[in-house]
């Protein structure tokens, strides 16, 4: 068999054919690796909220929602069909690792029952040390209604974590977005009644 000819032509068919087979098959992969990947990370958020949240007698996927204007979910925890709590996702793009993102549970009287990193990318051992309860419990019994959410560096009740100020004003940024979303939910709860 005679080799192929150099030409431009040439060297431009093979290479569009490459192309051609190299999109097919990261195609054909994340199609397959999709569904799985996804499972995954809605197992992650459903032990987040069970854990955040506490008791609760219904699917709060199937009833999720979304505040417009922001880049929060809302999931409403029931017991005998009655709202008593809500777990939020909301996140922030201005971690020292880029974006961080949480679950945070909060009763119907706006208590603040804690929070759950549920992707994260800070530095190990410095930016991480949000996910510890020594900054998370920070958190724990204040309320969406009436507390101060900004670190004390800004003038409010929140420590940050030393040489983790980046990624402590992120957290507090998400934990912001999310007492807001709250705070549109409950007004919107409170209405109906």
């Amino acid at each position: 068999m005679k080799p192929i000819k150099s030409t431009l032509f040439n060297m431009v068919t093979v290479l569009t054919i490459v192309a051609i087979c190299s999109a097919a098959a990261i195609g054909y992969v994340y199609k397959i690796t999709k569904a799985p990947i996804d499972d995954a990370k809605n197992g992650n958020i459903l032990s987040a909220i069970k854990e955040i949240v506490g008791v609760f007698d219904n699917n709060p996927f199937e009833e999720r929602t979304s505040i417009s204007g922001s880049n929060v979910e809302l999931y409403p925890a029931r017991e005998k069909g009655t709202i008593t709590s809500v777990a939020i996702k909301s996140s922030s793009d201005e971690g020292f690792g880029g974006k961080i993102e949480l679950i945070i549970g909060i009763l119907m009287d706006g208590t603040i029952t804690g929070y759950k990193i549920v992707e994260q990318s800070e530095t190990p051992g410095l930016g991480t040390k949000v996910t510890e309860p020594q900054f998370s419990n920070q958190f724990v019994g204040k309320n969406a209604y009436t507390d101060n959410f900004d670190l004390k560096k800004d003038g409010g009740e929140i420590d940050a974590v030393t040489g983790a100020t980046i990624s402590s004003r992120a957290v507090v940024g998400a934990v912001k977005n999310a007492v807001e979303a709250y705070n549109k939910f409950a007004g919107a709860t409170h209405n109906e009644k």
